[in-house]
């Protein structure tokens, strides 16, 4: 992702949390959730903590807690990833568990089918790989920890020492598709982050992020758009998308889906081919662009679709998406025929 304020741009690794609710990631069984449920702990956010509430087993957390352990062994909860990818980061939040946080923590990680069962995950039939030893956590705080495996997981389990409470698990990397299933489609979303596409530039994200205008779905609410502030300046915003797979682009959605008065007033397209190349905030100016899309009127809250009006300037790599001279947009889909 890249981060930008005032006229400066800081480009950081494009990583994304590929166990995230949002993008599907979702809880598949857990060896103990006495006192909170295990689903919290892919929710957005860190958690609330409310002192007042209680329930019938004790005090109500908002993350996955376990009783305290009275047999030997340890606690554990196996997490089925949105979309699969390499680990890049690990994140193990223990906000508000102060006196019950686990003493230490591991991720395992395996590759088995997006529908495996949790008797099959939970298995001798399943070759876990510990990606995240055995390491301590602190209570209270963000727990982050560094992955260096490289290889492609699409179920993780965390592991807890002996047991205890976590609220938030989010387990960051690179996407990684399977290309031998997509190319058998005719046409497929080259920028989509389940195809790999990836944001890695814009001009401002002051009211929501790059990385939302490529998520699965149609948004919910205009929170997940991309929004930039209101322009006082001369010039216009941008974000600067690189594709999953080098491609000529058929068809391109601009969705502005929940914007109804800060929608842009115009939008233009261009693409460029640098294969082998992440063109970051920096460099970008100076990169070979062709119009892909001229500049062309926008309305609030409606899915535009632009087939006749582009432009064929053959195979891109990046695609970047201007609008005028500020606003918000939902979604941005690029459709096209992958190029070898």
């Amino acid at each position: 992702m890249a981060i930008a304020s005032g006229n400066e741009i800081h480009v950081l690794p494009g990583a994304i949390d590929l166990a995230s609710e949002r993008i599907g990631g979702r809880t598949i069984v857990a060896s103990d959730e006495f006192f909170a449920k295990k689903e919290n702990l892919l929710k957005p956010g860190r958690g609330i903590f409310l002192p007042e509430k209680f329930t019938a087993r004790g005090k109500w957390m908002d993350g996955w807690e376990t009783r305290r352990k009275r047999t030997a062994g340890h606690d554990w909860c196996i997490v089925a990833l949105g979309i699969p990818g390499i680990v890049k980061s690990v994140d193990i939040d223990t906000n508000h568990f102060l006196g019950n946080n686990p003493a230490y923590a591991s991720l395992e990680a395996c590759q088995a089918n997006a529908g495996a069962t949790s008797k099959l995950l939970s298995s001798s039939d399943i070759q876990w790989v510990t990606i995240l030893p055995k390491s301590p956590l602190k209570p209270g705080v963000q727990n982050i920890f560094s992955i260096a495996d490289g290889l492609r997981w699409t179920h993780a389990r965390l592991n807890i020492f002996p047991d205890g409470g976590v609220a938030r698990l989010r387990i960051y990397g690179e996407v990684v598709p399977d290309w031998n299933l997509l190319k058998k489609r005719k046409i497929i979303d080259l920028a989509s982050l389940e195809n790999g596409g990836m944001a890695i530039a814009a001009s401002d994200m002051f009211f929501s992020p790059m990385n939302n205008l490529i998520m699965p779905g149609r948004a919910a609410t205009m929170a997940e758009g991309w929004e930039t502030r209101r322009r006082r300046g001369p010039g216009n915003d941008w974000v600067l998308l690189k594709l999953g797979r080098a491609g000529k682009l058929k068809k391109i959605e601009v969705d502005t889906n929940h914007f109804k008065g800060n929608y842009p007033d115009t939008c233009s397209i261009d693409g460029c081919a640098l294969p082998g190349e992440l063109v970051d905030g920096l460099s970008w100016p100076g990169a070979p662009w062709k119009e892909i899309l001229p500049k062309t009127k926008l309305h609030p809250h409606k899915q535009h679709y632009f087939e006749k009006e582009l432009t064929d300037v053959g195979s891109v790599t990046h695609i970047r998406l201007n609008i005028f001279p500020d606003g918000g947009v939902s979604r941005l889909r690029a459709y096209g025929v992958i190029v070898e």
